[in-house]
């Protein structure tokens, strides 16, 4: 496979889907961020290093602080091949570029290194998923690699077209988006099976949200 090169002749890594639950990564000199304890098995010359979510310096710190962003995360430079898994969950590769992808920190799985990190206020959106009130961003050029449970279904988003999502269902989402928090009536309250109140979350504008098709457990009743 023939090696991308980024910006002023720097070597990227290249990111491929080894079946759907296994991403394997081909590093020459360069580097890849991944969750840590993901790494599965690799071949050549590897050094791995720890490092912490929330972004980076000083102002990554204050944010882990005041966040609780809790997104562990390794450098892996070498070369050769390192493969990545987690809990055998599918694995889902999304290209930026120069835009900016939400993503729960338990979904993300890798990102190439030139991505940026942070964190971003969710509000009573990550209260209702049981995710707490930010969320991870990954911004920039390059591939992110994003895991769900099943499958994942890339919903399109548009001016004509508002989405509306389950909250337990929700993984990311990328582009010009609002979001909102919405109460509903959901098919399980209809059915008698319902906890009380449900929460929706509501998306407009234009751009692509990430779901997947298995329900999390969320606070904000039985949606």
């Amino acid at each position: 496979m023939r090696r991308r090169r980024g910006g002023y002749g720097r070597r990227v890594a290249v990111f491929r889907l080894q079946g759907s639950k296994v991403l394997a990564v081909e590093l020459a000199g360069d580097a890849v961020k991944a969750k840590a304890g993901s790494m599965v098995a690799y071949d050549g010359r590897m050094t791995f290093k720890k490092r912490s979510g929330g972004g980076e310096g000083l102002r990554g710190m204050v944010t882990r602080r005041l966040t609780g962003e809790q997104l562990a995360v390794m450098e892996v430079t070498g070369e050769g091949t390192c493969w990545f898994a987690d809990r055998a969950t599918e694995i889902n590769l999304v290209r930026l570029s120069g835009d900016k992808l939400y993503v729960e920190a338990s979904n993300l799985l890798a990102t190439e290194a030139g991505l940026r990190t942070g964190t971003t206020f969710t509000g009573l959106r990550g209260a209702s998923q049981g995710n707490g009130l930010f969320t991870t961003t990954v911004e920039g050029h390059g591939q992110a690699a994003i895991m769900s449970d099943g499958p994942a279904v890339a919903l399109r988003v548009s001016g004509q077209y508002p989405l509306t999502v389950d909250p337990g269902a929700y993984i990311a989402h990328q582009g010009q988006i609002r979001q909102s928090l919405q109460s509903g009536v959901t098919f399980r309250t209809f059915l008698g099976e319902g906890g009380g109140e449900a929460f929706q979350i509501r998306f407009e504008g234009e751009g692509v949200v990430y779901v997947q098709p298995s329900e999390r457990s969320t606070i904000a009743g039985d949606v």
